[in-house]
Protein backbone atom coordinates (compact mmCIF):
# COMPACT_ATOMS: atom_id res chain seq x y z
CA UNK A 1 0.00 0.00 0.00
CA UNK A 2 1.24 3.54 -0.79
CA UNK A 3 0.80 6.75 1.28
CA UNK A 4 0.65 10.29 0.19
CA UNK A 5 1.44 12.85 2.72
CA UNK A 6 -1.13 15.25 3.06
CA UNK A 7 -0.28 17.41 6.30
CA UNK A 8 2.62 18.69 8.64
CA UNK A 9 1.52 19.84 11.65
CA UNK A 10 5.08 21.48 13.55
CA UNK A 11 4.45 21.28 16.79
CA UNK A 12 6.35 23.25 19.79
CA UNK A 13 5.76 22.10 23.21
CA UNK A 14 4.84 25.03 25.79
CA UNK A 15 3.28 24.27 29.10
CA UNK A 16 3.33 20.54 31.07
CA UNK A 17 1.15 19.53 33.98
CA UNK A 18 2.15 16.27 35.24
CA UNK A 19 -0.51 13.89 38.17
CA UNK A 20 0.85 10.97 39.91
CA UNK A 21 -1.13 8.40 41.54
CA UNK A 22 -0.18 6.56 44.32
CA UNK A 23 -0.38 3.29 42.55
CA UNK A 24 2.23 4.56 40.43
CA UNK A 25 0.97 5.52 37.11
CA UNK A 26 0.91 9.07 36.05
CA UNK A 27 -0.77 11.62 33.31
CA UNK A 28 0.97 14.38 31.77
CA UNK A 29 -0.65 17.02 30.06
CA UNK A 30 1.29 19.24 27.70
CA UNK A 31 0.05 22.14 25.76
CA UNK A 32 1.67 23.35 22.54
CA UNK A 33 1.24 25.44 19.39
CA UNK A 34 2.61 25.76 16.36
CA UNK A 35 1.37 25.66 12.63
CA UNK A 36 0.67 23.19 9.83
CA UNK A 37 1.94 23.34 6.09
CA UNK A 38 1.13 20.59 3.24
CA UNK A 39 -0.09 21.03 -0.25
CA UNK A 40 -3.78 21.18 0.66
CA UNK A 41 -3.13 23.09 3.70
CA UNK A 42 -1.32 26.03 5.71
CA UNK A 43 -2.02 27.46 8.97
CA UNK A 44 -1.64 28.03 12.83
CA UNK A 45 -2.70 26.14 15.84
CA UNK A 46 -4.95 28.29 17.83
CA UNK A 47 -5.28 28.13 21.54
CA UNK A 48 -5.93 25.13 23.20
CA UNK A 49 -3.94 22.34 21.72
CA UNK A 50 -3.17 19.56 24.22
CA UNK A 51 -1.41 16.25 24.33
CA UNK A 52 -2.12 14.09 27.12
CA UNK A 53 0.13 11.14 27.52
CA UNK A 54 -0.72 8.32 30.29
CA UNK A 55 2.17 6.70 31.72
CA UNK A 56 2.42 3.09 33.64
CA UNK A 57 4.16 2.13 36.66
CA UNK A 58 6.76 1.05 34.76
CA UNK A 59 7.23 4.17 32.56
CA UNK A 60 5.75 3.12 29.22
CA UNK A 61 3.42 5.46 27.75
CA UNK A 62 0.37 3.73 27.21
CA UNK A 63 -2.30 6.20 25.26
CA UNK A 64 -0.93 9.84 23.72
CA UNK A 65 -4.15 11.65 22.64
CA UNK A 66 -3.75 15.29 21.15
CA UNK A 67 -6.67 17.32 20.08
CA UNK A 68 -6.16 20.96 18.51
CA UNK A 69 -7.20 23.23 16.13
CA UNK A 70 -6.28 25.13 13.18
CA UNK A 71 -7.03 28.36 10.97
CA UNK A 72 -5.62 28.88 7.86
CA UNK A 73 -6.46 28.24 4.21
CA UNK A 74 -6.69 25.37 1.95
CA UNK A 75 -5.35 24.41 -1.44
CA UNK A 76 -8.34 27.01 -3.18
CA UNK A 77 -7.54 30.06 -1.15
CA UNK A 78 -10.45 29.53 1.03
CA UNK A 79 -10.17 29.95 4.68
CA UNK A 80 -11.34 27.30 6.83
CA UNK A 81 -10.82 25.75 10.11
CA UNK A 82 -9.67 22.19 10.98
CA UNK A 83 -10.10 20.53 13.96
CA UNK A 84 -7.13 16.90 14.37
CA UNK A 85 -7.78 14.84 16.92
CA UNK A 86 -4.38 12.16 16.86
CA UNK A 87 -4.83 9.08 19.05
CA UNK A 88 -1.57 6.96 19.64
CA UNK A 89 0.77 4.29 21.42
CA UNK A 90 3.83 5.35 22.27
CA UNK A 91 5.12 1.61 21.68
CA UNK A 92 4.22 1.89 17.96
CA UNK A 93 7.38 2.58 16.33
CA UNK A 94 8.12 2.54 12.55
CA UNK A 95 11.32 3.66 11.29
CA UNK A 96 12.45 6.78 12.25
CA UNK A 97 9.07 7.79 13.87
CA UNK A 98 9.00 8.43 17.63
CA UNK A 99 5.06 6.90 17.43
CA UNK A 100 2.14 6.04 14.63
CA UNK A 101 -0.78 7.69 15.40
CA UNK A 102 -4.73 7.47 14.14
CA UNK A 103 -5.28 11.00 12.90
CA UNK A 104 -9.17 12.38 12.59
CA UNK A 105 -9.86 15.22 10.55
CA UNK A 106 -12.98 17.34 10.49
CA UNK A 107 -12.60 20.45 8.50
CA UNK A 108 -15.23 22.89 7.26
CA UNK A 109 -13.38 23.36 3.98
CA UNK A 110 -15.61 22.25 1.19
CA UNK A 111 -12.47 21.13 -0.99
CA UNK A 112 -10.97 19.08 1.81
CA UNK A 113 -14.45 18.13 2.69
CA UNK A 114 -13.80 14.66 1.81
CA UNK A 115 -11.05 14.20 4.64
CA UNK A 116 -13.77 14.35 6.90
CA UNK A 117 -13.89 10.94 6.06
CA UNK A 118 -10.64 9.61 5.41
CA UNK A 119 -8.29 6.90 7.25
CA UNK A 120 -5.44 8.58 8.34
CA UNK A 121 -2.33 7.52 9.48
CA UNK A 122 0.55 10.06 11.52
CA UNK A 123 3.72 9.71 12.23
CA UNK A 124 5.48 11.25 15.09
CA UNK A 125 9.08 12.99 14.02
CA UNK A 126 11.72 15.07 16.25
CA UNK A 127 12.75 18.12 15.64
CA UNK A 128 14.89 21.07 17.10
CA UNK A 129 12.26 23.03 18.05
CA UNK A 130 10.27 19.83 19.18
CA UNK A 131 7.99 17.73 17.01
CA UNK A 132 6.65 17.43 14.06
CA UNK A 133 3.17 15.01 12.84
CA UNK A 134 3.42 13.57 9.38
CA UNK A 135 -0.28 12.75 8.27
CA UNK A 136 -0.69 10.25 5.61
CA UNK A 137 -3.52 9.31 3.64
CA UNK A 138 -3.64 5.97 1.41
CA UNK A 139 -3.54 6.44 -2.30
Amino acid sequence: MEFEEVLTVHVQLEKTTELKSDDGDSVIMISFKGNATGKYFEGEILEGGIDTQIIGKLGDRHTLSARYMLEGKDYTGETCKMYIENNGNANSKLEDALFITSPKIITNSKALSYWNDLVLVGKGLPTETGLDIKIYKAI
